[in-house]
């Protein structure tokens, strides 16, 4: 079969992946073996393809198909997230593109035109995945508004109101003006911002002097219901039970006190706007004070301001500045710089708002999900983030789970019509029953119920994923539940930790008494080279797709992998996916290489090639005990680095120039066998990373039976390796390495044959047959002292020369062995500094201690050695 020179990504790529589709390799259900489960974590149903989103899957891919490998029944459900504000906004511009406002048509028409817009958009990052490798069991597809999952949702809402741990109230919320509904506190993203600070004068009632406050809002002045002072600050106590004048509405308000207030800040009064900023909020509850909304839903001014009625409140503040000058009530301006609240949907400023909601007492769920994470029953990698996660908990706030949207779970409560009176039921059948029984009222019907307009906010749903894809909710005891859950491996971002990784190990404590997985791995966030975050904004995010295309699949897999350590950033550029392109250039080469090979039966392995097979076998076995470490402690990055170097450096770098026959010769029929065995088990520890240039390649390597495929082959295991055999050969590739500066130093072929003569005792001369042929040497002679007019290696196994004659560059062999010197001495310094620190002495192990000693020893040999070879040829 003729090998194509270059290897060709496009061609193979969608060939395996349609040929693992059809064979069913992604599938998985309930049987003997042990389960290794992912689910994962749902993109927007708006979403397309983005740099996180490679490396998280990457991850999530490489881990599924490592746990198929180890034989166990590996489960990745796919799935996406119905993302109530994202898709709503969408929906709303596409109707406004073809002149239709939302406010003009029912809740049913927009709903139609919702569920359209996903039978046409959504799911596209679910096919996108598909180019990137993805082994999704794809028939488990879960979408959070499927009608079972929907159900999930509702029963756990009602049940939740039957605990008692839903409850609806007025509370100031985030409000985000821009989608018209409220936010948690989690998805509001905090910027500092370069803004002014105002210094308004108010008047004091039936007096001509003024109290100046201090503000950043001018425009909510409208919305004032009294003024504070710090009952501690001598300056204002003058003021005590007095009343102040509202500049602009002339509104009569009281100063009150209370220890809030920061003396320091601005004048040390303080304006009281309840119903606009959180703790002016506090300080209203506690004084009994008014609150005056002053916003419409889309922040602009209402009636209640008095004035600029309609007007938006950023074009308000200046409105109102250039009022108050006018007034001569603006004693100054002053820059500030303070942190602003955006939504993280949106981007718009949030306004603090009171508003009724439906709100979820947290305080005892958040109790299971702190004690499970510091105790380590659920582990997150890396462990930094236990103490960020542990004070969001100990800081938990009850969470508002209402939304203002059409898109998404609408709550379950209905209110009796001409009555303030509601129920909450799964139905509106059921909702109908419970009104009668708790009313007496036996004449009511369905029309007499009014169904709560608000929808569940997203995460709400989202926090039962890992308990709801397997339907545990409505059915806890089902083979699916009890096979698969809790899960294995989270894969997700830090920065949704609180809001759904905590969230979902309380939903998994409240609903089965079980952790939802085991273990939280938390990526880094892809940044470019300056350590921006990526966006589309900022034009620094290329297109996943297209680097697919460029790169090939497996060249990004592995690009993105070389360095992102969990929980560290990775800075992002073309140079990594073009480095995975090259390895997957690299891997190709050495399998022509290899396949080009014809046997000799007759042939016997040459000693060279023998101890090759040997040494490299070793080698692949303490690489595979790296590997299996590194994957057990989540140290993926450095997995992939021990596999890449054990291929690039090791196997075809040297490896393949060992038993590489002579030009015009055959390669015998024993090392061909060894050397594809080897090339197999590289491929079974690649594949989890490079699963396409794999599967191609291990089909090409040796005839298969129909329907296989490599991943679900068995992973190497772990054995016993020589350590002898493989520092034997590290000092072999030092003199060879020796041997090729040497020539190049002193211009001498390639093609001429050198003789080696070594002066050690004890020598390992297995690996021999390996010097004379890739140091192209003619014979390697013992000796026992130095050589004269030799280029010298001296290393703590001996000493190594090459006889030079006249061709001997005498400077440039003082030169290098000053250097090397110079080395040996601060080394040796370094590891007599150790030494002689007491406490090292005293805590180190005794095998640290005796490894001391012996650099130690070591180094001093060298150095006594340096210095008489540097004294010989000083007097040449």
């Amino acid at each position: 079969m003729e090998i194509a020179t270059k290897y060709n990504p496009l061609q193979v790529e969608d060939k395996w992946y349609q040929y693992w589709l059809k064979k069913g390799f992604f599938r998985s259900k309930p049987d003997e073996r042990q389960p290794y489960t992912i689910v994962i974590p749902p993109p927007n149903v708006t979403g397309v393809l983005h740099m996180g989103h490679m490396l998280n899957n990457t991850l999530q891919d490489l881990l599924i198909r490592r746990a198929r490998m180890s034989g166990k029944n590996a489960l990745w459900v796919p799935g996406i997230d119905h993302a109530s504000i994202a898709t709503e906004a969408r929906v709303v511009a596409k109707l406004k593109s073809e002149g239709i406002e939302k406010k003009d048509i029912s809740r049913e028409k927009f709903l139609e035109h919702a569920w359209e817009w996903k039978r046409k958009h959504g799911g596209i990052i679910l096919e996108q995945l598909k180019k990137l490798g993805a082994s999704c069991d794809w028939e488990r597809t879960k979408f959070t508004m499927d009608d079972d999952m929907s159900e999930s949702v509702i029963h756990v809402f009602v049940d939740l109101f039957n605990k008692k741990k839903i409850y609806r109230g007025v509370r100031m919320v985030n409000w985000d003006p821009s989608a018209k509904t409220a936010v948690s506190d989690e998805e509001v993203i905090y910027r500092e911002v370069k803004s002014k600070l105002y210094f308004v004068k108010y008047r004091i009632e039936d007096e001509d002097g003024f109290v100046t406050i201090a503000t950043t809002r001018p425009e909510t002045i409208l919305g004032d219901t009294a003024v504070c002072v710090n009952p501690a600050d001598e300056r204002f106590r003058h003021l005590k039970g007095k009343k102040v004048y509202v500049p602009l509405v002339n509104r009569l308000v009281p100063i009150i006190e209370d220890e809030y207030v920061d003396m320091a800040f601005g004048t040390g009064c303080l304006k009281i706007t309840p119903a606009h900023d959180i703790n002016d909020y506090e300080i209203g509850l506690r004084h009994k004070l008014d609150s005056i909304d002053i916003f419409n839903d889309d922040g602009t001014l209402n009636e209640k301001a008095e004035i600029l009625t309609g007007v938006d409140r950023f074009k308000a503040r200046g409105k109102i500045v250039k009022m108050l000058a006018e007034k001569g009530l603006l004693a100054k301006e002053e820059d500030y710089v303070n942190k602003i609240g955006y939504s993280e949907r949106t981007d718009a400023v949030i306004e603090p708002r009171l508003s009724m909601q439906w709100f979820l007492k947290m305080k005892d769920l958040a109790q299971p999900a702190l004690e499970n994470v510091m105790n380590d029953n659920i582990q997150l990698y890396p462990a930094k983030f236990k103490n960020t996660y542990r004070y969001w908990i100990e800081n938990v706030r009850d969470w508002c789970i209402s939304r203002q949207l059409w898109w998404g779970h609408r709550i379950p409560a209905y209110y009796i019509a001409g009555t303030n009176e509601f129920v909450v039921a799964e139905t509106p059948l059921k909702a109908l029953e419970k009104a009668k029984a708790e009313t007496g009222r036996t004449g009511l019907r369905q029309e007499d119920l009014i169904q709560d307009e608000d929808v569940l906010d997203t995460w709400f749903s989202s926090w039962l994923w890992p308990v709801s894809v397997f339907d545990g909710i409505r059915n806890p005891d089902n083979p699916d539940m009890k096979y698969y859950y809790p899960t294995d491996d989270l894969i997700t971002a830090p920065e949704i930790l609180f809001f759904w990784v905590a969230r979902m190990i309380m939903a998994g404590y409240e609903y089965t008494g079980k952790k939802p997985f085991h273990n939280v791995y938390l990526t880094g966030i892809v940044r470019d080279t300056r350590r921006r975050k990526m966006s589309k904004s900022l034009g620094n995010s290329p297109d996943p797709l297209k680097l697919i295309e460029k790169y090939g699949a497996d060249g990004v897999r592995v690009g993105m992998l070389l360095c992102s350590p969990a929980g560290n950033d990775l800075l992002f550029d073309e140079s990594l996916p073009e480095q995975g392109r090259n390895f997957a250039n690299k891997i190709w080469n050495a399998f022509r290489l290899v396949n080009s090979w014809q046997a000799d039966p007759k042939a016997l392995p040459g000693e060279a090639a023998r101890v090759a097979v040997t040494w490299f076998g070793e080698r692949m076995k303490q690489a595979v005990a790296e590997i299996e470490e590194d994957f057990n402690q989540y140290r993926i990055s450095e997995a992939l680095m021990t596999v890449y170097k054990l291929f690039w450096d090791e196997f075809a770098s040297w490896y393949l120039e060992l038993i590489k026959p002579a030009p015009g010769h055959h390669i015998d029929s024993h090392t061909l066998k060894a050397t594809k065995d080897l090339f197999e088990t590289l491929l079974k520890l690649l594949h989890p990373f490079m699963p396409f240039i794999t599967e191609e390649i291990w089909h090409l390597l040796s005839d298969r039976p129909a329907g296989n495929s490599i991943m679900n082959e068995s992973k190497p295991v772990i054995e016993a390796f020589d350590v002898k055999m493989i520092s034997a050969f590290e000092v072999a590739r030092e003199i060879i390495a020796f041997v090729r500066n040497t020539r190049k130093a002193n211009q001498i072929s390639p093609k001429e044959k050198l003789v080696l003569f070594i002066n050690a005792a004890d020598r390992d001369d297995d690996f021999d047959a390996a010097i004379i042929k890739l140091a192209h040497l003619s014979e390697i002679k013992q000796v026992d002292g130095k050589v004269e007019g030799a280029a010298s290696l001296i290393n703590r196994f001996g000493e190594f020369y090459i006889p030079l004659g006249e061709l001997h560059n005498y400077e440039a062999e003082l030169q290098k062995l000053e250097k090397e010197l110079t080395y040996m001495i601060g080394f040796l310094a370094s590891v007599m500094k150790k030494l002689s620190n007491d406490r090292f002495v005293s805590n180190a192990p005794g095998k640290v201690l005796e490894m001391e000693q012996k650099k130690k020893a070591d180094a001093e040999t060298k150095i006594k050695s340096l210095e008489e070879h540097i004294a010989d040829l000083k007097k040449k």
